[in-house]
């Protein structure tokens, strides 16, 4: 059936060529070492034509003299194409291995087979067939484990266990219909994680040459499973080897009412450290470990990342940490564990230092976050928001100390104060491939060089290659960050014509970030840039609660969001106007999730400022996330106590009602376009759903929605993107023009 009011206006010709530059994803120190780099970078790439997204990497060979370190110079680069079927490798300490975890298509039924290998240079020396004895790589941010034993003969990382099998049952059927919770928005095939140690030579055998291919007969494949079950369930992930027979691993915990919380983008679920301690195998498909809990009471602890000394030998081990439950994401602190000493001790805390705002990075440390040369102090190396960009940040490893190595490159590039940075990888000897970008220009690859604790050499590896005409379009935008005067720290990310047009000012998109503490940055971002270069103003504010400002900010919001958030925002909306960079009545705004709650309020609140609005997946009733993967949520931010058992009174309900833009339905006119993801595990449909009724009931404007099949809450599929800015070009270009 053809909508009334949503017409399609043809391709985004300018979205679809901005989407379809390679995204880097990860990266990887191939050979590191005084004379020689190379370095394999992995990117994503949309493909509209196929309607995929593909993999292809690239791998960068430099070269310097030994009596100048900092002078790299790139010799080679070679691309491969299409390595979707690999998915996860990881280089040996040693660099002498290559590990591979990969997932073909079997030609015999269209299924899938799985196989671990091991490659010594370009020779396999050991491979096996794991198809059947589990499930699906876990790759994912979460759960992916993938690390080699000291000895180079054992390697361990997480799959998805196989369900219990008709024969293990017997008569009994229960065991079949038992409840399992998933971990929710983007994870829900994930119920049963579990660890896996392959091993394809004895430790004490001579690892150190290639001596052939391992027979299959002298492969093993174990999981692993605690002697004396915890008091509570726990899953493991992100596990490494300390030792041969000492791994450390996060693991995941049930709450107290049998919750697995969903834990994408949130740092405040029960995890903790562990400590597993490999005992003799007694069981050809079990190994037995004893584990001891490093427990910091009220701690969410994620990431571990072991340091070693300069014989190899684990002495540290960092782990990134949070509140548990309040905020779903704050700032984080950084804890070190001496494995001498066995107590662990806050390294960096939330507090705020000077200028500095406190870490805000991601979900993890890079794999190797340590840069430590012989005789000089060591560092932690990171990426943490900073206000409204992500920069690149050493930690001293003795005190804590923060530097802002994006301040130290100086003013070497016109656009070094507009870079937003994004750190890849680290070779732990002081060098670290990143990716940086502006809100108008596409990521590069760099490889910067740190000597002295401070780095000193930027080499850059790749640049992205643009049409003429979109480089010439993209040269008419400007981008900057405004602040808002008396609402500290509000500020928004602004994007807009180096030469504004005389007359009418160009219509101005307000695009609200989720979270709450989320926050807009200078990144490149396809669909943003996509509106601007559609002769939008954009602006994107980050409000009181975002991260990258300060804990005490994060903290203020709670309790007050519907006021503060939608107050921060409005005043945006009206400093651009004080500043002569927008006017009244040319005004529209977009949001998602909890951004989709602000633009709802927005347009509730101030029904005459905004001339039409699009909202992706929004709350619109907070007391009524009870189906959410995070029904935590309306609780903590709202400023209701929650914990095992927690369900929603009538007094509760009231007071997130009143708080929620389901209050304000009554006063909207303003057209509205929703865009739903089928399968949203985080904001349940019902809540898009209910207020497209609600609206239509009303009848006081236009209201459609787009429901995108098999999508969940980002709506980040290849088609489904870009039919997202194109409803969106369209829907601003009817109402607002």
């Amino acid at each position: 059936m053809a909508m009334s009011t949503l017409q399609y206006g043809g391709v985004s010709h300018f979205y679809t060529e901005l989407a379809e530059i390679p995204v880097p994803t990860s990266a990887q120190f191939i050979e590191s070492n005084a004379t020689t780099a190379v370095v394999r970078v992995s990117y994503s790439v949309r493909d509209h034509e196929s309607n995929s997204k593909r993999t292809l990497s690239k791998t960068f060979t430099l070269t310097r003299p030994e009596s100048l370190p900092d002078e790299w110079t790139l010799v080679s680069s070679t691309i491969c194409h299409d390595a979707s079927d690999v998915q996860a490798s990881v280089l040996s300490p040693s660099g002498k291995r290559h590990a591979v975890l990969r997932e073909v298509v079997d030609q015999s039924n269209s299924g899938k087979k799985r196989f671990v290998e091991i490659w010594a240079d370009s020779r396999l020396e050991a491979s096996l067939d794991v198809t059947k004895r589990h499930g699906a790589f876990h790759t994912d941010d979460y759960f992916k484990s993938l690390s080699f034993s000291p000895s180079e003969t054992a390697l361990i990382y997480t799959e998805e266990a196989n369900p219990i099998s008709v024969d293990d049952l017997g008569d009994d059927p229960y065991p079949s219909f038992s409840f399992n919770p998933s971990f929710g928005e983007g994870l829900y095939t994930k119920k049963r994680p579990t660890l896996y140690i392959f091993r394809w030579r004895e430790p004490s055998s001579d690892a150190a040459n290639f001596e052939g291919r391992v027979p299959k007969k002298d492969l093993s494949l174990v999981s692993l499973s605690l002697t004396q079950s915890p008091v509570e369930p726990v899953v493991f992930g992100q596990a490494s080897f300390a030792t041969e027979a000492q791994i450390f691993a996060t693991g995941y915990e049930l709450t107290a009412d049998g919750r697995n919380l969903g834990i994408k983008a949130c740092f405040n679920r029960p995890t903790s450290i562990w400590e597993l301690s490999l005992t003799d195998q007694s069981d050809t498909n079990v190994l037995y470990c004893a584990a001891n809990k490093i427990d910091i009471p009220g701690r969410s602890n994620r990431s571990p990342r072991i340091l070693f000394d300069d014989d190899r030998k684990p002495c540290t081990v960092v782990w990134l940490s949070n509140p548990v439950f309040g905020p779903h994401a704050s700032t984080v602190s950084l804890y070190a564990y001496s494995l001498g000493e066995k107590l662990p001790r806050v390294l960096l805390g939330p507090e705020q230092v000077v200028d500095f705002p406190g870490l805000y990075t991601d979900y993890n440390l890079v794999d190797n976050p340590f840069i430590k040369r012989p005789g000089e102090e060591g560092y932690v190396i990171a990426q943490s928001l900073w206000r409204s960009r992500t920069k690149i940040i050493s930690i001293t490893l003795d005190n804590g100390g923060v530097t802002d190595e994006s301040t130290i490159l100086g003013d070497r590039d016109d656009k070094q104060s507009l870079y937003n940075w994004n750190l890849l990888s680290s070779d732990g000897k002081g060098s670290l491939v990143c990716s940086r970008s502006t809100p108008t220009s596409p990521p590069q690859i760099v490889l910067l060089t740190i000597g002295r604790g401070l780095i000193s050499y930027i080499q850059v590896l790749d640049e992205p290659v643009c049409s003429a005409r979109l480089q010439q379009e993209l040269e008419k935008l400007s981008p900057c960050i405004i602040p808002v005067p008396n609402r500290y720290p509000t500020e928004s990310v602004v994007i807009l014509s180096k030469e504004l047009p005389k007359g009418k000012k160009p219509v101005c998109v307000t695009i609200v970030h989720g979270g709450p503490h989320a926050t807009s940055t200078m990144t490149f971002a396809p669909s943003v840039l996509a509106l601007a270069l559609e002769s939008y103003t954009v602006s994107m504010p980050n409000y009181t609660g975002s991260m990258g400002f300060g804990e005490k900010y994060i903290q203020a919001l709670q309790g007050r969001c519907g006021e503060l958030d939608v107050g921060d925002c409005i005043a945006t909306v009206k400093e651009l106007i004080r500043l002569g960079l927008s006017e009244e009545g040319r005004q529209v705004v977009s949001g998602g999730s909890h951004g989709g709650f602000i633009g709802a309020h927005l347009i509730g609140q101030h029904p005459d400022v905004f001339s039409a609005a699009i909202l992706r997946n929004p709350v619109i009733s907070a007391g009524e996330l009870a189906a959410s993967d995070i029904p935590d949520w309306a609780y903590g931010e709202f400023g209701v106590a929650f914990g095992p058992g927690a369900h929603m009174n009538p007094e509760s309900f009231a007071k997130l009602y009143s708080a929620s833009p389901i209050s304000h339905v009554d006063r909207v006119r303003t057209p509205v376009l929703l865009l739903i993801g089928e399968d949203d595990l985080r904001v349940p449909t019902s809540q898009g759903r209910g207020y497209y009724h609600a609206l239509k009931g009303s009848g006081k404007g236009p209201v459609e929605m787009l429901v995108f099949p098999k999508e969940s809450h980002p709506l980040d599929g290849v088609e489904t993107a870009r039919v997202s800015v194109e409803a969106a070009r369209d829907w601003f270009g009817k109402f607002s023009r």
